[in-house]
């Protein structure tokens, strides 16, 4: 590599910064008072002849406290898995679950008291074509083999699907003659299978409300949305049906690495000494990786945010649509609209597979991997700019809003690789957009490296079909008649908004991945996601929660750690009896 051209870039930045090889990486060290500034180092110090970016500048001032269990036990001392994955969102709980057609020990480590708490489950679920992407990049090749692999993979796992396609709409006639075909011959170029024009007629079929000013459109019809968490959640189940061990509240701590070799894994919960180690610890995977003594990449936290609508707003959208780049956009949702440039096509407006619309998301780069806060400025923002290609758009039907944070690497692309520096280290990084997409396809890879590296063989009773209970809002009478008649809980309506009975919610309690919090339940049943976002029903699930587990009320928490809802019996409290 070029080091003196890279450091001239940089220090037209930041000249106080220190560029240098460090194992085949551009390495930068120092102290800004900018998280713009070194966010622009960090891009500028991208070369393709080096292994990657290790960007260490400190942010003055700045100090992020990692969330951490305080449970400490030895539920794992002396584990001695053949695999030891660490992360719990979409990339690892695809890989315990393809790793589980193996004949070996897996075990799959996070945080969190539940998997998919991340991005996982803070995003927009698209299942991309990969139009927008460039040959030669990972990305690329694992988007365009997961897309292919998921209308069986929610068959076997039981989780809604549809293939709502993707829409890039014109406003001006050269983009239609030009850019379109353009496009086109991209999409044939990098494999993306199934993409057409449409004409403003043909668009109106797709789409009752196209935007006045829409002279065509490239139409993308292998896109296709999933519940991202739904997902993430399922792949935990039957990982774990399989014989896949997932151990949550569990944090790793530090490694010993020897000759290396990865030879111990520090938890709150004990010492685990895997054969191999997987990092899939998402925000937190450069963290991992160094400590592993395999770092070559560095995650720069990019939050996005997006917004859900009522289900009476539908017909906002059949397709998956965003606005040309080029159609008009109010001068407002140009200055309050945080983009990085480059990497996202500044989301769009779509219908999820529960009959919502999302509209979203936006990128914005900041310091911290944890902080998932949501701001007016940029909810307006999303919403003037949107509003160009929807305009009956409006912040009256928004029901909630949230935020994720997506672990992008400097380079932009994914980091799937086995361990340059640590021989049983295998990486899986940088797992942003579209990383929903891709995560299916990475992990079967990841399981032909395993299974060469141990000499492993497969399982012959693997069984891929998750055992589940089907929605009863999605079943004809007679359907849910007989589910009601096997069990009268399923008559038992406690989310009106969404459909949700009370047998639901218990099987959701007996799954093989247990969660009993309401959040929990919330992902895997949706009770609390309807208009009302709880108001009714939430009293109605903590008492079923506390009844299924045999504690108080009291003790029944929202989600994380500490996160209590009730404090006690208000009127004893009023009458000084608490």
């Amino acid at each position: 590599m070029n080091l003196n051209k890279i450091a001239k870039k940089v220090h037209k930045i930041a000249p106080s910064v220190k560029v240098e090889e460090y194992r085949g990486c551009v390495r930068l060290t120092g102290e800004l008072d900018s998280w713009d500034a070194i966010y622009r180092c960090g891009v500028a110090a991208v070369s393709k002849k080096s292994l990657g970016v290790l960007n260490d500048i400190r942010l003055k001032g700045f100090r992020e406290e990692m969330k951490v269990p305080s449970l400490r036990d030895g539920a794992l001392e002396g584990r001695t898995p053949d695999v030891m994955i660490i992360g719990g969102g979409i990339m690892g709980c695809s890989l315990a679950r393809e790793l589980s057609r193996l004949d070996i020990d897996v075990l799959m480590v996070d945080k969190a008291n539940d998997v998919a708490t991340g991005a996982s489950s803070r995003n927009d679920g698209c299942i991309h074509p990969g139009i927008d992407l460039h040959k030669g990049q990972l990305k690329l090749h694992y988007v365009l083999r997961g897309n292919a692999m998921y209308s069986k993979l929610c068959e076997e796992l039981g989780c809604d699907f549809e293939r709502w396609a993707q829409t890039f709409m014109f406003s001006t006639k050269w983009e239609r003659y030009i850019i379109a075909p353009l496009m086109l011959l991209k999409g044939k170029l990098l494999g993306v299978p199934d993409m057409s024009f449409k004409s403003p007629a043909e668009m109106k079929k797709i789409e009752p409300h196209p935007p006045k000013w829409l002279t065509g459109a490239v139409y993308m019809a292998s896109a296709g949305v999933v519940s991202p968490y739904k997902v993430t959640i399922a792949l935990a189940e039957n990982a774990a049906e399989n014989g896949a061990q997932i151990s949550l509240n569990t944090v790793v701590e530090g490694m010993d690495v020897r000759d290396g070799v990865v030879t111990a894994v520090h938890t709150n919960r004990g010492t685990v000494r895997p054969k191999i180690v997987v990092n899939a610890a998402g925000a937190y995977s450069d963290v991992i990786a160094e400590m592993a003594g395999d770092r070559t990449f560095t995650i720069h936290p990019r939050k996005g945010t997006d917004l859900i609508l009522d289900k009476k707003k539908a017909y906002y959208a059949v397709s998956s649509f965003a606005r040309s780049y080029f159609a008009p956009l109010p001068k407002e949702a140009q200055e309050q609209t945080h983009a990085a440039v480059g990497h996202t096509k500044g989301g769009g407006v779509m219908r999820t597979v529960d009959g919502n619309i999302l509209v979203g998301p936006n990128a914005v780069e900041q310091p911290y991997r944890e902080d998932t806060s949501t701001n007016l400025d940029d909810v307006m923002a999303i919403i003037r700019k949107q509003k160009v290609a929807a305009d009956e758009l409006s912040t009256a039907d928004i029901i909630t809003y949230f935020a994720g944070v997506r672990a992008a690497t400097y380079e932009e692309d994914f980091v799937v690789r086995k361990g340059i520096f640590t021989k049983n280290v295998i990486e899986t990084a940088g797992i942003q957009s579209p990383g929903i997409t891709a995560a299916p396809a990475i992990a079967c890879d990841v399981r032909a490296w395993v299974k060469e590296m141990l000499g492993a063989k497969d399982r012959k009773d693997f069984n891929p079909v998750r055992r589940h209970t089907p929605k009863l809002a999605n079943l004809t009478e007679a359907e849910r008649e007989e589910f009601v008649k096997r069990n009268p809980a399923y008559g038992e309506i406690v989310c009106r908004c969404e459909e949700v009975s009370k047998g639901e919610i218990v099987d959701a309690l007996e799954s093989p991945l247990k969660v009993c919090t309401v959040d929990g339940i919330k992902r895997r049943v949706r009770p609390g996601m309807g208009r009302c976002q709880g108001g009714f029903c939430s009293p109605l699930v903590i008492k079923i929660i506390a009844e299924h587990e045999g504690i108080a009320p009291e003790d029944v928490l929202k989600g994380d750690e500490g996160s209590v809802i009730l404090y006690g019996d208000t009127k004893k409290a009023a009458e000084g009896k608490e």
